[in-house]
């Protein structure tokens, strides 16, 4: 019997930045206070129609967008919640739970200062749209984590991100009304 060759590891996306808060402060402005900071306009499914967007803060907890109208898009679960230190969460915007990737971010102490880590895998559930996608957010989340720092993106950031979120918008019709998945909390 011949074993058949794994499909190839795609590279995670790997990111981080210093902010000058404290690791709690740090920890708690990325998952209670996400809603305070997350770009929603452009890195949202419902864009405009967007009211909030809200972590659960516990293993088990949800991650979703919540629509005017009430709908709840899920984004992802939390698979580990170890406060202030760190968290992973399986990450699918608006996509099956099965072809979610995972998120693991990691809150550490420099002096005064905090420095996030983050790495987001599993790309290869995407298929063939795995490296678009990924190409995609490892653009996106440099925009994402700078306004979670609460610093200006970059030109280059505004430009290459204003290309992204149309092209995504052009492969992507947002979800039926019908297809939001009501999420109990």
């Amino acid at each position: 019997m011949v074993d058949q060759p794994s499909r190839p590891l795609i590279a995670p996306v790997r990111k981080s930045i210093v902010v000058p808060w404290g690791v709690d402060a740090a920890f708690r402005r990325f998952t209670a206070e996400i809603g305070s900071w997350w770009p929603l306009r452009s890195h949202s499914l419902g864009q405009k129609e967007v009211s909030a967007c809200i972590f659960e803060g516990r293993v088990g907890g949800k991650i979703y967008e919540v629509w005017r109208d009430g709908r709840r898009i899920e984004w992802g679960e939390v698979l580990t919640w170890n406060p202030p230190h760190g968290v992973t969460f399986t990450w699918h915007p608006g996509q099956a739970r099965d072809v979610a990737q995972q998120v693991e971010l990691r809150f550490t102490a420099v002096g005064k200062d905090t420095r996030l880590d983050l790495v987001h895998s599993g790309w290869e559930r995407l298929g063939k749209a795995a490296n678009r996608t990924r190409n995609g957010y490892n653009l996106g989340w440099n925009y994402v984590l700078r306004r979670w720092a609460g610093q200006p993106p970059s030109m280059l950031d505004r430009l290459l991100n204003g290309i992204a979120a149309v092209t995504t918008m052009i492969r992507r019709r947002p979800p039926r009304p019908d297809a939001g998945e009501r999420i109990t909390p």
